[in-house]
């Protein structure tokens, strides 16, 4: 059921991107691969973006090193701007910059309901569209 929330909420955000006239594509088992890779793959002629995709019922989202590395490391090889998108329960989608999420004691990232609602992107300002 787990798995199933997570790709529900990715397949939610490969429709937003498409319906705003980006490409985007989600990678089935990108948790599972022995390469690096994000969930969701997006972009326009003049944006790309690696996206690691998160669904929480918590106030707070935690990113293993090893999820954050291997974003990292993906962007980076692909030429892709690294991000984390965030749905919390019954909240729109939040996105934040990789390089900007706080990181735990252990080196594990993790964003909060409150950080994200005050540093993160909506998904339109993701998209460069501000009111």
């Amino acid at each position: 059921m787990h798995k199933q929330k997570g790709a529900n909420a990715e397949r939610e955000l490969i429709a937003l991107f498409w319906k705003s006239g980006w490409a985007a594509h989600r990678i089935a088992g990108s948790g599972s691969s022995r390469f690096p890779s994000p969930d969701i793959i997006a972009g326009n002629f003049s944006k790309k973006l690696a996206i690691e995709c998160k669904s929480t019922k918590a106030k707070a989202q935690y990113i293993t090193k090893e999820q954050a590395e291997g974003l990292k490391k993906f962007s980076e090889i692909f030429g892709a701007e690294p991000w984390v998108g965030v749905r919390f329960s019954n909240k729109e989608w939040y996105f934040m910059p990789l390089k900007d999420i706080k990181q735990t004691e252990n080196q594990n990232l993790v964003i909060k309901l409150e950080d994200a609602k005050l540093m993160g992107l909506k998904f339109n300002e993701l998209l460069g569209e501000f009111p």
